[in-house]
Formats: structure tokens, sequence, C-alpha cells
């Protein structure tokens, strides 16, 4: 573990939903993770909205500068079947670790309410001092993930303290 000053808790939320960033319904995932990003004492904006085709590039941008990247970020939506669905495939290659245990824990949860769950292409991990997750654009994914989140943030956040870039 490290021994100098913890990093700052700093959290985002995207939100990958063309329809929301067209102003044609108002997500309701993102509010849900910000709310409980900040429910454990993160510094996290509004969610960023941005259209289905262009998470690619939102994640790119935020991935490009690892020193400025957020503690936590959470990705909602584009996890799904559709033609449009690309998170997992824009967040697969910022990853220096990927953390199977989590989306298997997400799905098992989800499995609690709905058979549909296990369709989510859920995927979280790490880069550089970071953690990501990948989850559904719907509310109750959303509630899920910060369930099931909330008892191991604090581990993983712990253990991203000492990581260095190599």
């Amino acid at each position: 573990m490290s021994d100098g000053p913890s990093l700052p808790r700093t959290g985002l939320v995207i939100v990958a939903s063309t329809r929301a960033a067209r102003g044609l319904y108002e997500d309701r995932s993102g509010p849900v993770l910000v709310d409980w990003l900040r429910s454990r004492g993160f510094e996290a904006p509004s969610p960023r909205v941005v259209e289905d085709r262009l998470i690619g590039v939102e994640l790119d941008a935020l991935l490009g500068d690892r020193e400025r990247l957020p503690r936590v970020t959470l990705i909602s939506g584009g996890t799904g079947l559709n033609a449009e669905d690309r998170t997992v495939e824009a967040l697969r290659p910022h990853l220096d670790k990927e953390i199977p245990g989590i989306a298997h824990a997400f799905w098992a949860r989800g499995l609690e309410s709905t058979p549909a769950a296990v369709l989510s292409r859920t995927l979280a991990g790490v880069a550089g001092r970071g953690f990501l997750m990948a989850l559904p654009g719907s509310r109750g994914g959303a509630a899920d993930g910060a369930a099931v989140l909330d008892p191991l943030l604090e581990h993983i956040l712990r253990q991203l303290e000492d990581y260095h870039d190599r």
C-alpha cells in the first residue's frame, strides 16, 4: 500500500444513449449512479450523455490521459445486443486488467429479478489507477451495479492506490 496521501475521490458517469443525447427521452440510469457515487464521498458531476455511436470517441478522450482519469468511471448503456451497442468494444482495449468476478456478481444479482440480466454485456476493470465498469442503461441495471460495487469499492480503491504504470 502507498504511504502517500490518498488520491482524490473523483467519479464520472457517462451515459451512452442516442435517444437521450437527442432529447427524445430523459435518461434515468445516470442520476442513480451519480447519486450513489456522491453518497460514497465522490465528487461527481452530472452524467455526460453521448450518442451510442460516439462512445468510442468519448472513452478514447477520457482514457487518453491516465493522470486525469477519475478514480471511478461508470458507463451506462450500450451493453445490449442492438447494432448500436458498442460500449464494451470501446472500453475493453483501454483496460489494463479485467475483473470478471464483478460482472458475474452483477449478473447473479440481476437474475434475482429478471432472466434477461444475463443479456447485458457488462465489463469491469482497471486502467491505471481508475476503476471502470459498463452497465446497462436502465434504472434497475444501474441500481444493481451500485449494489454489487458497494461492498467492493473501498477495497478496489485501496489496491489501486499502489498501482504504477510500467
